[in-house]
C-alpha cells in the first residue's frame, strides 16, 4: 500500500487522495465523498508516508501501525473514533504496547483510528500475507546465487586476454 498519495489537510475532515499538481498546489479527491478541489500550497498537507508515531524505542511509521492494526483485527474495521478516551487507549496499548504515552495523545490515537477504518472501509489496504512474504523471500535469496552467475558468464577475465593475443598476433605480424 502506497499511503504517499494519500494526504491529511489540516482543517478539513478525512483524508484525500492527490490526483494532480497546480502551480499554487494540489488537487485533491476526498475518501469520503469523492468530491475534488484544490488545496493551496498555504494549507499545511501531510501525506500519511511522512507521519509516525512515537514510541519508546524509536517513531513507527504509520504504515506499520496500520499493519499492527490490521492484524490484530484481521482486516476488519476498528472501534469508533468518537469511542470514550479510555476505550482508545485500552485498544490503542493492545496494538502497540510501546507507544509513548506522553507524547501521543488521545487526540492523535483518535484520528490513527478514524484514518484506518476509512482506508479499511474504502479498501485501501493490501496487506499481503505472511506466508505470502516468506515464499517471495525464499525466492529472493535463489536470486543473489543468480546474480553470482552472471558475472561469471560476462568472464570480464577472457576479454583483456583475447586483447593481448591480438596484439601479440599484430607483433609477430609486423
Amino acid at each position: 500500500m502506497d499511503l504517499s498519495k494519500i494526504l491529511s489537510i489540516s482543517g478539513k475532515a478525512g483524508l484525500f487522495k492527490m490526483m494532480a499538481q497546480t502551480k499554487n498546489g494540489v488537487v485533491v479527491e476526498s475518501i469520503i465523498d469523492e468530491k475534488r478541489f484544490t488545496a493551496f500550497g498555504n494549507e499545511q498537507i501531510s501525506s500519511l508516508e511522512e507521519i509516525s508515531i512515537f514510541t519508546e524505542d524509536e517513531d513507527l511509521p504509520l504504515l506499520e501501525v496500520f499493519k499492527l492494526i490490521f492484524k490484530k483485527l484481521e482486516g476488519e474495521k476498528a472501534l469508533s473514533h468518537k469511542s470514550s478516551n479510555k476505550e482508545l487507549k485500552e485498544f490503542f496499548e493492545e496494538v502497540l504496547p510501546s507507544y509513548d504515552k506522553e507524547r501521543v495523545y488521545v487526540s492523535d490515537i483518535k484520528k490513527v483510528i478514524n484514518w484506518y477504518n476509512l482506508l479499511t472501509v474504502n479498501e485501501f489496504f493490501d496487506f499481503p500475507e505472511e506466508d505470502e512474504n516468506k515464499s517471495s523471500e525464499d525466492n529472493e535469496e535463489s536470486k543473489p546465487d543468480e546474480k553470482t552467475e552472471k558475472p561469471e558468464e560476462a568472464n570480464d577475465e577472457v576479454k583483456p586476454e583475447e586483447t593481448e593475443t591480438k596484439s601479440d598476433k599484430e607483433e609477430i605480424k609486423e
